[in-house]
C-alpha cells in the first residue's frame, strides 16, 4: 500500500494546506520522509531508557518540526532542513532493528508531519513489533490528526510549554498553543490512560506530560502545573519537570540568552509537589549541550 501523500495538508494545527506533492509545508516537510538518526537513547526519563548501559528508548529523530521553537536544542535538524530520505518499508525495518538491539520502546521524535509513512510502516512490521510505540511531540496536535493513531501507540511523551499566548507567540510562533494543547493531553489520556509499568518499571503505556522551564518565565510553568493538577488525577499522567534549557548558539532574544536560575526551578517543582503531582525531575547538571546526539544518519 502506497503512502498517502497529503494534496492539502491539515496535520497540525497550522493547517497550512500547502500540496506536498509539490512544496513543502510550514514544517518543512513535502513528499519524502528525512529523518537524521535512529539508535537507542538513554537519556529519556528513567522508566523509558532504562538504567541497563547496553539498552535505551530506540530513537528515531525526524526532521523538520510543526511548531519550531526558537531554543529547539535539535535546531540543526527542525529548522536547518538536514537529513536522509527513507521510505516507510525502510522505517519499518529501523523499527525491528531497534527492538533487535534491545529497545525498550519505538521513540519517534516530532512525528507529526510525517504520520502517513510512520503509519504504513507501522502497518508493515504488524504484530512483529512487540514494544510500545511512544509518540514524542511539542504537544501541538490536532485531536483529529491524534485519533488516527488510536491502537496505534501506547506511551505519548508531550511537552506542555506555554499557559501565556504572548509566550508561545513570542516564542514558537503560535499564539494559540495553549488552546490547542490543553484540548491534545486530555486526547491521549482518554486513549492510553493511566500508566502502566512492567515488573522491572518500564512504561508500557500511559501518558508522561513534559515541561520545560524557560529563563524568566517561571510563573508560566506554575499555571502550567496548576491547570495539570486541575485537570488530571494524580495518578492519571506523569509530569516531566525539565530543567535542561541550554541557550542555543545565536540566540536574538535577550531573555533566552542565559540558563534557568536554580531559584527558578526550584519553584516549580516544589508547586508541583505541593499538587500531589507525580513525576519526574532533572539534576542541574542536565543543562549541558553534550545530552543532544549528533545527527550523523546513525541508524539509517
Amino acid at each position: 500500500m502506497a503512502v498517502q501523500i497529503p494534496e492539502h495538508c491539515t496535520l497540525c494545527p497550522r493547517r497550512c494546506g500547502v500540496d506536498r506533492h509539490r512544496s513543502k509545508g510550514r514544517c518543512g516537510a513535502g513528499d519524502t520522509l528525512l529523518a537524521a538518526r535512529a539508535a537507542l537513547h538513554r537519556w529519556e526519563e528513567p522508566c523509558l531508557s532504562g538504567t541497563d548501559p547496553g539498552r535505551g528508548s530506540g530513537t528515531v529523530f525526524f526532521c523538520g518540526c510543526t511548531l519550531g521553537c526558537v531554543y529547539c536544542q535539535n535546531g540543526s535538524i527542525s529548522h536547518g532542513g538536514e537529513g536522509r530520505a527513507i521510505t516507510a518499508e525502510r522505517l519499518a525495518e529501523i523499527f525491528l532493528e531497534l527492538q533487535a538491539q534491545g529497545a525498550y520502546n519505538i521513540n519517534l521524535v516530532t512525528p507529526t508531519q510525517y504520520l502517513p509513512w510512520i503509519l504504513e510502516a507501522l502497518t508493515l512490521v504488524g504484530e512483529r513489533l512487540t514494544i510500545p510505540v511512544l509518540y514524542n511531540t511539542g504537544g501541538y496536535e490536532r485531536v483529529e490528526t491524534l485519533r488516527l493513531l488510536e491502537g496505534r501507540v501506547q506511551i505519548y511523551l508531550p511537552d506542555l510549554k506555554y499557559y501565556d499566548s504572548t509566550l508561545s507567540a513570542r516564542y514558537s510562533a503560535a499564539a494559540d498553543y495553549f488552546v490547542v494543547a490543553s484540548r491534545a493531553i486530555p486526547e491521549m489520556v482518554r486513549q492510553v490512560g493511566p500508566p502502566r509499568f512492567d515488573a522491572q518499571g518500564m512504561l508500557q503505556s500511559g501518558v508522561i506530560v513534559r515541561h520545560l522551564v524557560l529563563p524568566g518565565s517561571f510563573r508560566d510553568s506554575l499555571r502550567l502545573i496548576e491547570w495539570l493538577a486541575e485537570e488530571f488525577d494524580p495518578q492519571t499522567i506523569r509530569v516531566s519537570l525539565m530543567s535542561q534549557y541550554t541557550p542555543p548558539p545565536g540566540i536574538v532574544l535577550r531573555e533566552l540568552a542565559r540558563p534557568v536560575f536554580t531559584y527558578e526551578y526550584r519553584k516549580v517543582c516544589e508547586r508541583a509537589a505541593e499538587l500531589g503531582l507525580l513525576g519526574y525531575t532533572q539534576q542541574r547538571s542536565s543543562a549541558d549541550a553534550c545530552f543532544t546526539p549528533p545527527f550523523d544518519g546513525t541508524g539509517l
